[in-house]
């Protein structure tokens, strides 16, 4: 058996490479940083979180990516294991202390003794010669190896902007107006900071947000349409004055006990690192220049005197028309020995990413030692998602997907919203435990 080749060490080619060594395959797991960066990682480290800290929802009976969390550790995901073994507060999210993470995803990987990691840059796609490969080198693909997939499909990568939301030093923040809660209490019930803003405050910061200097584009960034689950804070400010209030700056479900009066918008920071010195401005990706951005947030009250561990930023990313490309075990229709996998195939999210490397990882394990390919039921998260990103979506409208009950078989029962979210979480959990019961049997999952 020749070894599998996965191009790409973040979340996706990470939990790839280690759904194939659990399998007895060995996997030569390529990652280009150190020697040849990106416009967002920071680190060396495989699996770095670029934005956001936070998997979202971990509610499993009631929540889409809640369901994909609990199907993803039932099929003994690496990411899920140890974002749950560095869990910081977040309310009822799976948030994780980042560098904690990163850390932990990099050491399985290296210790693993099916696992050659080959650091330096791929610049073509894997040939036959390769053996079987996957692609999971996500949205900040090289511009060599993205101008490879094009010449190779002959259809253009699609791409869209991601934005990263600023960190700030806990030790800066005014607490004498700033309180800590979740909102309606959710979780622990005092998981994020929140700042108050009361009309005039708001106002004046819409303005002035609105007004700000932004980076400019580049020439081939100026058609590139955004992904509406991560839009600019200024983006999504333009399209009215009370747009943000109704979003992440909603006051809903918070009382501040500094003042009697209930306020009119509210900024709130999540925790971000594990000993609690840094969090983040939830919502508040951006474009906007360096110093516009530190001048604008310490208008919102308790962050007159912040300061900032990360500002924001934004870049492209890049993904397939993957219901034209891939079939539905991700292999490339053009060269079947290629899969790609995570965010690249058209999924959003961490979650979603590592998913889709979940799966692409099982699945060359099955190819590796002849045995048929078996997609996970579409009733699953996991199938939900693979069905929609390789065959469900229009090809001529195809846009990144996060995972929602919308892509799953409707139960043709009548019931209410939440007891029919709980019943597809009870069928999707019940038919991934017969999917993977000859994998457990096998002893190939914890």
């Amino acid at each position: 058996m020749t070894d599998v080749h996965v191009v790409g060490g973040g979340l996706a080619g990470a939990e790839a490479a280690w759904q194939l060594a659990k399998a007895g395959v060995s996997v030569v797991l390529h990652e280009m940083r150190p020697m040849q960066g990106t416009a967002a990682h920071q680190t060396a480290e495989l699996a770095e979180l670029v934005c956001s800290n936070s998997f979202r929802s971990d509610d499993t009976t009631g929540n889409a990516i809640g369901l994909l969390h609990e199907e993803m550790r039932r099929a003994g995901s690496l990411i899920l294991a140890l974002a749950d073994r560095h869990r910081v507060p977040a309310g009822s999210a799976l948030a994780v202390d980042r560098e904690g993470f990163a850390r932990a995803v990099t050491l399985a990987i290296e210790k693993d003794p099916h696992i050659a990691l080959a650091r330096g840059e791929v610049m073509s796609l894997p040939s036959k010669d390769w053996g079987l490969a996957i692609v999971a080198t996500g949205p900040l693909t090289s511009s060599s190896l993205a101008e490879a997939i094009r010449d190779l499909t002959g259809h253009d990568a699609l791409a869209f902007f991601d934005a990263i939301a600023p960190i700030v030093y806990r030790e800066t923040i005014d607490f004498e107006k700033v309180w800590f809660q979740s909102r309606y209490d959710k979780g622990d019930g005092a998981d994020y900071i929140n700042c108050p803003l009361d009309r005039a405050v708001y106002q004046a910061f819409i303005e002035a947000l609105l007004a700000a200097e932004k980076i400019g584009f580049h020439d081939w960034e100026e058609t590139t349409p955004y992904f509406e689950g991560c839009l600019p804070i200024e983006v999504t400010a333009a399209r009215g004055a009370d747009t943000l209030r109704f979003g992440p700056l909603k006051p809903v479900g918070l009382t501040n006990p500094h003042r009697l009066e209930k306020p009119y918008a509210v900024v709130q920071l999540r925790q971000d690192n594990a000993l609690g010195t840094l969090y983040n401005m939830v919502g508040f990706q951006t474009k906007l220049k360096h110093g516009e951005q530190t001048r604008l947030f310490r208008m919102i009250p308790g962050l007159e005197t912040a300061e900032f561990a990360r500002l924001g930023g934004l870049h492209r990313n890049t993904f397939l028309n993957s219901p034209k490309l891939l079939d539905g075990h991700l292999c490339l229709k053009k060269a079947p020995h290629l899969r790609f996998a995570g965010q690249i195939t058209g999924v959003e999210g961490y979650v979603e990413s590592a998913a889709m490397g979940l799966l692409a990882g099982r699945f060359a394990a099955e190819d590796a030692q002849s045995v048929p390919v078996t997609p996970p039921p579409l009733t699953t998260a996991l199938g939900a998602l693979l069905n929609h990103i390789t065959q469900g979506a229009d090809t001529d409208t195809f846009q990144p997907m996060n995972v929602n009950f919308g892509l799953f078989p409707p139960l043709n029962v009548k019931m209410n919203k939440k007891e029919r979210k709980n019943a597809i979480c009870v069928r999707a959990l019940r038919d991934l435990d017969a999917w993977l019961a000859p994998s457990l049997a096998a002893g190939r999952i914890d």
